[in-house]
Formats: structure tokens, sequence, C-alpha cells
């Protein structure tokens, strides 16, 4: 073998090794793997149909195949008005107009991820990276339906964050269904600042401060009636009270009137049932003495009376005195004298 053989020989070999050697394809721990046959002497070209798993090694040649990767972590397109944040460093806000005419921009962050299972779909129909399914993909349709659905709302319905809420469930729900069937999924639609223009802007900013003093106007006039009523109750209260101790008073003044009235009721029925039993004792009484029992009863009852008395024997009508003309009281004075007139001279003796 000549020289020039050695050389072509050596040539071929160094070729097939650069060639056919498999060098060494990674994935990061959130990345998914997408593998292309270019050449291959039994698999087919095009794009593999199986993703390779996060955080693998995977050998093959360079120059046969082509390698993508992409990130399946949530991520973020930030779009506001500062350039000092977002995805641009320049002002990024959705402008759009109100259903009522009013000119209005609106900051707003779209979170989506990929379907890992849809990574070699995504490469051979979507996009090439993650970068140009951010920026050609999901930026585009995202901008766009954002600021259609949003548009729907008034000017006043933007101030109220139920119907903001209500209208980003409706971008999100909008979106995935254009953006699933490409491998992207959209977690969340979230609103930040949005403003009007100056003018009107002014205009709102005034009608808020009346609105709030008209609302610390009623506060104070809710607060005013609502003493007004505690004292009402209050003075309620204090009425109920007196006329509840003038009740208490009052029925026990009548408990006492007619436990009193009850008690001279007895007193009097007693009294009464005592007269009756008296008169009915001298009624008894009238009749014995009626009957020949009462002479005897009469005289009964004068010896009793005269039990223990000093009896006088007075002289008879022979003895010149008569008894049916003879005054008693003079009588008995003039015994009493001589009494007297003799027990004072026993005590000088």
């Amino acid at each position: 073998m000549n020289t020039l053989s050695k050389i072509l020989v050596v040539f071929v070999v160094l070729l097939s090794l650069i060639v056919f050697f498999p060098y060494p394809h990674t994935t990061g721990p959130t990345e998914v793997g997408v593998r292309t046959i270019k050449w291959h002497p039994v698999y087919k070209r095009g794009v593999m149909e199986e993703p390779r798993e996060p955080g693998g090694t995977y050998f093959f040649s360079p120059i046969l195949n082509d390698w993508h990767t992409f990130d399946t972590r949530l991520q973020n397109i930030e779009m506001t008005m500062s350039g000092s944040r977002g995805d641009r460093a320049r002002r990024d806000d959705l402008l759009f107009k109100t259903i009522d005419g009013n000119d209005i921009s609106l900051d707003a962050i779209i979170s989506y991820r990929i379907d890992p299972q849809k990574a070699p779909h995504i490469l051979q129909f979507v996009a090439g990276s993650d970068a140009e399914l951010k920026d050609n993909v999901i930026r585009t349709v995202a901008r766009s339906r954002t600021r259609d659905i949003f548009g729907e709302l008034t000017t006043e319905q933007f101030y109220v964050a139920e119907k903001r809420n209500e209208k980003s469930e409706q971008v999100k729900a909008m979106l995935n269904e254009i953006l699933q069937p490409y491998g992207v999924i959209v977690e969340r639609i979230s609103t930040k600042d949005y403003r009007f223009n100056e003018a009107y802007q002014d205009a709102v900013e005034a009608r808020e401060v009346a609105d709030q003093v008209a609302e610390q106007n009623k506060s104070a006039a809710k607060a005013a009636e609502e003493e007004y009523l505690k004292k009402l109750e209050e003075a309620k209260g204090e009425v109920n009270k007196m006329v509840a101790e003038a009740d208490g008073r009052f029925r026990q003044a009548q408990i006492e009137a007619d436990a009193y009235y009850q008690q001279q009721q007895r007193i009097a029925e007693a009294i009464e049932a005592e007269g009756i039993a008296q008169a009915k004792g001298i009624t008894e009484m009238n009749k014995a003495l009626a009957g020949s029992g009462g002479e005897v009863m009469v005289k009964l009852k004068i010896a009793e009376a005269l039990a223990g008395k000093k009896i006088l024997l007075l002289p008879l009508s022979g003895a010149g005195m008569d008894i049916k003309t003879t005054n008693m009281n003079k009588l008995l004075e003039t015994y009493g004298l001589q009494r007297i007139v003799q027990e004072s001279q026993d005590e000088k003796e």
C-alpha cells in the first residue's frame, strides 16, 4: 500500500470517527430533550416522538443528529409600562380601549409551562427553542386575546377587582383553548396596574375624593343615627324600669290591701259569729228566765251578789221606821257618821 492509500485510509477512519462517534448530550433538572435524526442506518429520519427525561445524559453523533431542550418549569411573560421591569427594556404594557371608548393601559403577567410529552410536537410544528416559543407564539397570542377580552369591560368596571378577576379567568380559558394543542399550558393571568389617559384619570380621582367625602358624611350620619337610637333605647329602658317599679309597688300595695281586707273580713265574721252566739245565749237565757226556773236563778244571782257583803238590820215600822218611805241613802250616811264619831272617841280614850 502506497503512502497515498495510507493517507486516504487514515482520513476515512478519522472522518468515520468524527461522524459516528457518540458525544454526550444532557438535560438539566427541569429540561426535556428532543433528538432529531438526520441520518441513521436503522432509524428513520425526523424528530423522535419520545422526549428525553430531565437530568439525563444521552450519547449520539452530533453530526447525524440534532439536539434541542425545552424548559418545563413555570415561566412568565411580564408586560409592563416600566422599561426597568418585565421582558422588554421599553414600555411593553397592553394598550386598548374600554367598551365605552376610554383609552387604557394594563400591566399583565402570563404564567405558563410546556407539556413535557409534547416537546417533540413543539419542536416539529411550533418553535425550535424556548425563546422562539415565548416571543413568537405565546406573547403574540396572549397580547392579542388579553386586549380583546379586557376591552369588553366598561371604564367603571375596571375599578371593580371582581370584574377584572373574571376577565382574567376568561383570558386564561381562551389562551389554553388556543395554546394547549401546541403543548403550552397557561396557569395564571395576573393583572397589575392600569392607567387611563391623564384628563380622565384626574376626573376619576376627583370623583373618588368626592365619593370618599360622601361616604364619610354617610358614616357620620349613620353614627349619629345609631347614637340617637342607642340613647332612645336607653330612655325606653329607663321608662320601662320606672313602669315596672311602679307596677311592682302597685301590685305589692294591692296584695297588702287584699290581705288586710281579708283579715278584717275574717275579724268581722268572727265578731259577727260571736255576737250571734251571744244573742242566742241571751235569747236562751231570757227563755229560761221566763220559765219556772227563772225566779230561782234570780235568787241565786242575788245570793252570789250579796256573798261577802256586810248586812245591816234596820228597825221595822213598829219601831218608828217605815221602809217604804225611808230614805235609804240618808240612813246609810247617818250610820256612817255615827261610826266615824264612835271610832274617834275610842281613839281619844
